[in-house]
């Protein structure tokens, strides 16, 4: 104990002196840190086979402790990482990713169309479809959304917490294979419908001057989750001259920053459905603000960026 005492002291005096952060340390001294807590955790080792030095093993412990949180803690996030992930990351990933997005899009048209033109031939399909008090309403001529103005505060948080359901679920069911896809219909129906019932009632501008303002940023993120769906289900069933794991963790990956991304777009898709898309707000505002939306969602995913060294890991 008397010839290692200096040492523990001297861990301690570099602990304390670092307790800010290691670069409070020389490089002198970071190693000599990184020495002082292998022969202290060596120490330690020995001290417990002693049954009476208890206080001493529980001192070197909660020594260990701190120095270990010293060299592993590994570095702080910043906020310029996050600003350079959605400004920069992001938009390079979301085109090199651009063919599963695609798909998503084809096939939620797909399913949108199909519904469109079957209650355009059988009018009764959209009460198969759709809630009950939507097609009430309807009926009436009337818009579903007075809900939503009532309460728009509790509502875009409603509104938000659905969306992001959906968004992930259309990527986790990614596993499955199909998972996506049945989103992707499902989904597409439901809108195909529900326009289809509102042109049959002359509520058309009613109907698409509600749903632009959100829809031009919902469905987009929608669609970017449902592509991560099906880049998780290409590295699963599609992994090429890769071991099937590594293919679906590269896709993993991939897919958990695409969807990451859509994330803050479906946040703020919801508070502008909650408070401003279902108000009587003139219909040239709303068409207005969905264009400006769309284009500047447009310029931060296409908008070419300059080139990362990380490049390659995307």
């Amino acid at each position: 104990m008397e010839k290692r005492k200096p040492y523990w002291d001297r861990l301690e005096q570099l602990v304390h002196r670092a307790r800010k952060g290691l670069a409070a340390l020389e490089s002198r001294e970071l190693q000599e840190l990184g020495l002082l807590y292998r022969q202290t955790a060596s120490d330690l080792s020995v001290v417990l086979e002693d049954k009476t030095s208890v206080q001493l093993a529980a001192y070197l412990n909660q020594l260990l402790g701190r120095s270990h949180n010293l060299l592993y803690a590994g570095r702080r996030p910043k906020t310029s990482g996050i600003l350079t992930f959605y400004s920069q990351t992001y938009p390079r990933l979301f085109r090199r990713a651009l063919r599963p997005t695609l798909l998503a899009l084809a096939i939620f048209a797909a399913g949108a169309l199909a519904g469109w033109v079957v209650t355009l031939h059988d009018p009764g399909f959209a009460y198969r479809i759709l809630p009950t008090e939507v097609m009430d309403t309807i009926e009436r001529r009337q818009m579903w959304t007075h809900s939503v103005v009532a309460m728009k505060p509790v509502a875009a948080s409603m509104i938000t917490t659905n969306n992001l359901s959906v968004a992930f679920g259309a990527f986790a069911l990614g596993i499955t294979g199909v998972g996506p896809i049945w989103m992707m219909v499902f989904n597409g129906l439901m809108l195909g419908v529900a326009g289809a019932a509102t042109w049959h009632a002359g509520m058309a501008i009613s109907f698409w001057s509600f749903v632009a303002p959100h829809g031009v940023l919902e469905l987009p993120a929608i669609f970017i989750a449902g592509g991560g769906g099906f880049e998780i289900a290409r590295g699963l069933f599609f992994p090429g001259l890769l071991p099937r794991r590594e293919s679906l963790a590269r896709a993993g990956g991939r897919a958990v920053r695409l969807l990451l991304g859509s994330v803050p777009i479906l946040l703020v898709a919801g508070a502008i459905e909650g408070f401003f898309s279902a108000t009587s707000a003139p219909v040239a505002m709303k068409f207005s603000l969905a264009a400006v939306l769309f284009a500047l969602l447009l310029l931060w995913l296409l908008a070419p960026v300059k080139p990362a060294k990380a490049d390659s890991d995307l």
